[in-house]
């Protein structure tokens, strides 16, 4: 384990905010203090990521990050178990998440030279998002989660987010919001750490089953979701991933759940894959329809920080479905 001062922008490193109280931080020997007498709280620096977390509100631990069993994914390893799971076809797809993260970097270019993007939840490359990936520099992304992974530069809480006030120009919640415990608050917190002006850019699930097992809590029909972004105006929003999709997803837990046996879930489970794989590609044609506003798979918002706010009687103005 080598603790160092983490491989942020030295610009970022000055954002940096205590987690508790939002004082300034000091960079130390494997650790970020607290400058506030009154807090002076500690921050350790393991292998290199800052893990800047309040112990009080969050469900983790700065002494996880410590263990040999800290939170983070397995090790990559090449099995033949791995080889025959990626020949099975899967039953996710998300539609318009390129298109979308490609309206998102046109706007963030728009705001001038080298945007600030915030990832949270971004141990991994979410769908479209090489989009971003591709053009950084000029944007400068700082990607974070509660848990280490490939792209893990810090680890912090959306509930507490580390950073000062109007530190970002853009934050990207991607597949986010159904792990927290209070999206509202993470999004306060998205609202705070964002410039004026400054773009949201989320996707969260409406129909899907438990994922994450114990680490999953809410999901979002497409007004609940713009009532989350109530501060934000709209630039777009609707279905990212859609009905065959959603489909295919409760075909696959409905087989599921007629056994506990290990054995007889993973041969349900491959079924129910090969089955129903296809589904997905019906949604190429049926995303952007009334019907899907009532049953897609996960929506996208994207949208602009506002100094108004979206009153509950136009929200019910803003359906778009069916029913």
């Amino acid at each position: 384990m080598t603790d160092t001062l983490p491989s942020l922008p030295s610009e970022i490193v000055s954002s940096l905010r205590c987690p508790l109280c939002r004082s300034v931080l000091g960079v130390g020997a494997g650790s970020l203090r607290c400058q506030a007498g009154t807090c002076a709280s500690s921050f350790p620096i393991v292998d290199g990521v800052p893990i800047l977390l309040n112990e009080k509100r969050s469900l983790f631990s700065i002494d996880d990050y410590r263990r040999p069993s800290r939170p983070g994914p397995p090790a990559s390893s090449s099995t033949i178990k791995d080889v025959v799971r990626g020949l099975i076809p899967g039953i996710s797809r998300n539609i318009l998440g390129t298109a979308n993260f490609q309206k998102l970097a046109e706007l963030l270019l728009k705001r001038g030279q080298a945007p600030r993007v915030l990832v949270v939840g971004g141990k991994n490359e979410g769908e479209g998002f090489d989009v971003l990936l591709k053009i950084a520099p000029p944007l400068q992304l700082v990607e974070t989660d509660v848990v280490f992974g490939p792209r893990t530069a810090l680890i912090c809480d959306g509930h507490d987010l580390p950073f000062a006030d109007d530190s970002f120009d853009g934050v990207v919640v991607q597949a986010v919001l159904e792990h927290v415990v209070d999206p509202y608050r993470c999004v306060e917190e998205i609202f705070r750490v964002l410039r004026p002006s400054g773009l949201v850019y989320a996707e969260t699930p409406f129909i899907q089953q438990v994922h994450e097992g114990r680490f999953d809590f809410t999901r979002f029909t497409h007004l609940g979701h713009r009532r989350l972004f109530r501060r934000f105006e709209e630039v777009s929003s609707g279905p990212v991933c859609g009905t065959g999709m959603a489909l295919a997803w409760s075909y696959r837990h409905f087989l599921l759940s007629l056994s506990d046996s290990p054995i007889l879930r993973n041969l349900m489970d491959t079924f129910a894959k090969l089955t129903s794989f296809y589904w997905k590609y019906f949604d190429g044609l049926s995303i952007r329809n009334a019907g899907s506003f009532d049953s897609a798979s996960a929506f996208y918002f994207l949208g602009v920080k506002s100094e108004s706010v979206l009153a509950d009687r136009e929200l019910i103005k803003l359906y778009r479905g069916r029913m």
